[in-house]
């Protein structure tokens, strides 16, 4: 099957893929709220019991560390908190946000090890999950959202076009819940067709768009990524950076989809814009791919170059949106 049949399926229809790279933080503690709060980029002193948000975790000088998705548990008392990342970025961020628990009444722990994950994804997901078949209706409480399974989230976040369901179950505690169900009617997709979606969408993924390293230290403004931003939340480790760039204006470069002419690149690969006959550093390609008869790709690019001619180590590159 090719990546555009699994393709249209994401924009058209309905698609599945397995979750297999999740990793969850449990965060309690009667200073939870106000302690996260302080941690991260977004708003989380605002989120209501089911709902969550995206956020960037950044060191003293405004510099991404990690990113992930936190959300508010379902249920009355005191507030406790899901992060979810991807299992590379765990341990980087437990042990980040470890150092920054001193008289604070907070604790984090793992949670959700043994859950399955699902992702349904596109435009006729809702119709799907309609037709699920339960063969034991009795044992699916949907109103019991805390069971032994944990709690039951549903999300769509604004900022992604197709809507994401994240499904969990459980394999070694299923005295008191089993649910046997068909999607009929949504394609197994395969991961060339998912992070071809991530491409299209200008989605970037950390460790690969996303950077931590000796030359690499991303700016949160650079990566497009607004929706991770809360600007009227109060203090965050990191926010002094993030506001001083609002203050004054835009930042030098920005995360920027392309398409390409020429070879498939091997990544990172430079960008150098033409000026009067000379060629200059103008930024660089961090992910791309071959979708059908066009070289798709991701990067950063210095916004003084937008309207420039640009070459890559084997071709042209041109902006998506060149009025950056």
């Amino acid at each position: 099957m090719s990546v555009e049949t699994e393709l249209e399926a994401i924009r058209t229809g309905a698609a599945i893929f397995p979750l297999t790279d999740r990793a969850f933080l449990r965060i309690t503690g009667s200073d939870a709220t106000r302690w996260l709060n302080g941690m991260v980029t977004n708003s989380i002193q605002s989120l209501q019991p089911g709902e969550g948000n995206y956020n960037f975790l950044l060191n003293a000088q405004g510099r991404i560390q990690g990113d992930c998705t936190i959300y508010r548990e379902p249920g009355e008392g005191e507030a406790t908190f899901l992060l979810e990342t991807d299992k590379s970025q765990i341990e980087t961020i437990q042990t980040l946000l470890d150092k920054f628990i001193i008289m604070d009444d907070v604790e984090l722990t793992p949670a959700l090890e043994d859950m399955k994950g699902l992702l349904i994804i596109g435009p006729d997901s809702s119709r799907i999950l309609k037709n699920i078949e339960v063969v034991r209706p009795e044992a699916l409480k949907i109103k019991r959202i805390e069971s032994s399974r944990g709690p039951v989230i549903l999300m769509t976040p604004q900022a992604v076009p197709n809507p994401l369901l994240l499904v969990f179950g459980n394999s070694k505690t299923i005295e008191d819940i089993e649910i046997f169900f068909s999607l009929s009617g949504a394609r197994t997709i395969s991961w060339m067709a998912l992070e071809a979606h991530r491409i299209l969408t200008a989605t970037p993924k950390y460790d690969v768009d996303i950077r931590n390293t000796e030359t690499h230290k991303d700016l949160p403004q650079e990566t497009a990524q607004t929706h991770a931003l809360h600007f009227n939340k109060g203090c965050y480790l990191g926010q002094e950076i993030v506001e001083r760039i609002r203050s004054r204006g835009q930042v030098h470069r920005t995360f920027t989809a392309f398409t390409l002419t020429g070879e498939l690149p091997s990544l990172p690969a430079p960008l150098e814009a033409a000026i009067a006959g000379q060629t200059r550093p103008a930024g660089e390609l961090t992910s791309a791919m071959r979708i059908g008869d066009t070289i798709h790709a991701l990067g950063y690019l210095r916004r003084e170059f937008a309207t420039h001619p640009l070459t890559y180590p084997g071709g042209t590159a041109t902006p998506k949106n060149p009025s950056l």
